[in-house]
């Protein structure tokens, strides 16, 4: 068994496929969603849609956003994998989107912004106003 992962853990290495990965890291995604910013922000719509409470929310589905039909239709769910796939290429995942922007190429960046995304939920700046107590 020893000689055989060292012999894939050499074959992954000599193909340029790491065996083990960073950890996504969430600070560096904050600076790639600098980039998102130009259309999107956390708490309010823009020219794109909010982005708090992104993950585990279908696509197209922020109440009194003007999303294209083509996205209304995508019966995504955004998850890791989701965002992963559409963040990679947006015109080719979803073909009709009003989303210009041609993605993020680098599979790091991809990660790190949806690392960021995740955290940035848990802020105060995405948790939902406490009702006012009488």
């Amino acid at each position: 068994m020893t000689a055989c992962r060292a012999w894939l853990a050499c074959a992954f290495a000599a193909a340029g496929i790491g065996v083990a990965q960073a950890a996504p890291d969430a600070l560096h995604g904050a600076k790639v969603y600098a980039r998102c910013m130009a259309c999107h922000a956390l708490a309010y719509d823009r020219v794109g849609p909010r982005h708090c409470g992104l993950l585990g929310r279908p696509a197209g589905s922020v109440p009194g956003f003007n999303y294209s039909q083509a996205m209304k239709n995508s019966r995504i769910t955004w998850d890791e994998k989701t965002l992963n796939l559409f963040l990679a290429q947006p015109l080719k995942t979803v073909p009709g989107s009003s989303m210009t922007y041609d993605g993020v190429p680098d599979p790091k960046d991809r990660a790190d912004l949806i690392a960021y995304l995740r955290q940035a939920n848990t802020t105060p700046e995405c948790r939902p106003p406490k009702a006012a107590t009488r």
